[in-house]
């Protein structure tokens, strides 16, 4: 995760003492934790929301990526307004707004509201993460003590997320499904007050002017596009609605860039992209995350409608991935400056290629042994990727382009993740349901119920129960087998992607650490 705004010393009243700034950092450290924990916790919760919303694979899709399309899409924006208004009351502001969303999420009644409030809760992160990154540089001299602070910001977001499967799986198995929202409360009323005592505000002297119209051509073009991927299995990938979609999409885009190359004040200055590990960068941890998130929001499904386990459960059985990422970060953050961001970035990619293949053969016979190697590799690919790429990016700015450089990497994962949610999702939609549907046992169901059947598994295995005796079990067990079967293609993409990835990176990426500090003169240079 990262800001739009540089972590340097800006106009404001002295710097806190010593302890204060570790007071102050705590604060934020902590709210971060819980921005972090929320972008997983709710994946262990997507099969309860079947039952108890009566949601739809698609609307799954919408549950998890409204918040990444808000967070992905106004972190850049966010970053401009917390610079121009005081990062204090930004932070504040998304902290409440996140914690009053979470509260609307907790007990949302329907999926359309859980929806508004999952992309609410997103605005609150694009609010929240930007700040931090700026206040911590305003309250931290620069040197050893901002960069261990710094460290310590960007670990708290990885804990969180991390951890986040495995809290959500407890809290499942001990209250209720909103439970996964309403943990929030108590964090966010006391980081509220304590920010207001503790943090200073700060301004940035030149805050660059706002840029309205380039946040809603990005919103826009990238809801547009998730529209058309998310909807093409109900709809037809060939449907006018879906076909118009994304051509809104590529237009909107294309707008996007246009008005960012000729505006006054650009929310994205496209010049960034020169700075190669820059560009290399977000590319490769768009495409991790794109892995990443769509293998969790796959393998949550199948652990819990295939393999049987409950929230709980699950939650410890994703436990395997979360220590291999916490044990690759590190080891990443060793290795790369020794032999370079392309070949840590690379091998995390073919790691993640490997937890992909592992799925996309993998049938109801198997059992959690093979999921296991599948979590271990994707849990070590996504700190290879995630480590290498954001150390690079961040090692090879001048200062003057630190935050926004650092947001576009943000950006990334948000977005990354949101695609691949969306892909994963629909490519494993379609073909369960033209696998449910060409079931022997399906045939004898009524149109309507084969219908709510397709809609998702959970769905199917609740209409199983209501057959009488040896049907049930035989409809479940075929739905079980068109879930299987549909991991196929959503991780066969996963495959194609992190293959694109390796490609990426041995192309483009710095081959050496000595790349890095080379691009980063050249570059200051061509910013003066």
């Amino acid at each position: 995760m990262s800001s739009t705004t540089r972590p340097a010393p800006l106009r404001s009243g002295a710097a806190p003492p010593d302890g204060r700034r570790w007071l102050i950092l705590a604060v934020l450290g902590v709210s971060l934790l819980v921005v972090g924990l929320d972008t997983t916790v709710l994946n262990v919760a997507l099969p309860t929301l079947v039952s108890e919303l009566g949601a739809s694979t698609s609307q799954l899709q919408w549950i998890v990526d409204s918040y990444l399309l808000m967070a992905g899409s106004l972190v850049l924006f966010c970053g401009s307004l917390a610079d121009r208004l005081g990062r204090k009351w930004v932070f504040m502001t998304g902290l409440a707004l996140f914690t009053t969303a979470s509260v609307v999420a907790a007990y949302a009644g329907s999926v359309t509201t859980l929806v508004v409030a999952r992309g609410l809760m997103g605005v609150g992160e694009a609010l929240i993460m930007p700040a931090t990154l700026a206040i911590i540089g305003n309250v931290f001299p620069r040197g050893a003590q901002r960069t261990k602070a710094i460290g310590i910001w960007s670990a708290a977001v990885g804990v969180g997320t991390v951890i986040g499967p495995m809290v959500g799986g407890w809290l499942l198995g001990t209250f209720w499904w909103g439970s996964v929202f309403l943990i929030n409360l108590p964090i966010g009323i006391a980081g509220l007050i304590a920010a207001a005592f503790l943090v200073p505000n700060s301004k940035a002297a030149d805050a660059r002017r706002l840029d309205p119209a380039g946040a809603l051509l990005s919103v826009a073009a990238v809801a547009a596009v998730l529209w058309a991927v998310i909807e093409g299995p109900d709809r037809g990938w060939t449907s006018s609605a879906v076909l118009t979609a994304f051509a809104a999409g590529a237009l909107l885009a294309g707008a996007f860039i246009a008005w960012q190359r000729r505006g006054a004040s650009p929310m994205l200055p496209l010049r960034i992209f020169r700075h190669r590990a820059l560009a290399a960068g977000d590319v490769l941890i768009l495409l991790g995350a794109f892995a990443l998130i769509g293998t969790l929001f796959v393998v949550v499904q199948y652990f819990q409608f295939v393999l049987g386990y409950s929230a709980a459960q699950t939650g410890l059985r994703l436990g395997p991935a979360a220590l291999a990422l916490l044990i690759a970060g590190p080891l990443a953050g060793v290795l790369a400056p020794r032999i370079g961001m392309r070949a840590v970035s690379a091998a995390g990619l073919a790691l993640l290629l490997g937890s992909s293949a592992v799925l996309a053969t993998t049938g109801t016979g198997d059992g959690y042994g093979r999921a296991l190697l599948a979590m271990l590799l994707l849990g070590a690919g996504a700190g290879f990727v995630i480590t290498s790429t954001s150390d690079a990016i961040v090692g090879s700015l001048p200062e003057a382009d630190l935050g926004v450089g650092s947001a576009t990497n943000s950006a990334s994962i948000q977005l990354g993740a949101a695609a691949g949610v969306a892909v994963a999702g629909s490519l494993l939609s379609d073909r369960y349901r033209s696998g449910l549907a060409e079931a022997p046992h399906s045939a004898a169901l009524p149109p309507e119920l084969l219908a709510s059947a397709q809609e998702s598994v959970g769905t199917a295995l609740a209409v199983a129960e209501k057959l009488p005796g040896e049907a049930g079990a035989a409809f479940a067990d075929a739905a079980r087998r068109a879930f299987t079967d549909g991991m196929g293609p959503a991780m066969a993409a996963a495959v194609g992607v992190t293959a694109v990835g390796i490609a990426v990176a041995l192309a483009f990426a710095p081959s050496r650490p000595t790349d890095s500090a080379t691009d980063r003169r050249t570059n200051s240079k061509e910013s003066s």
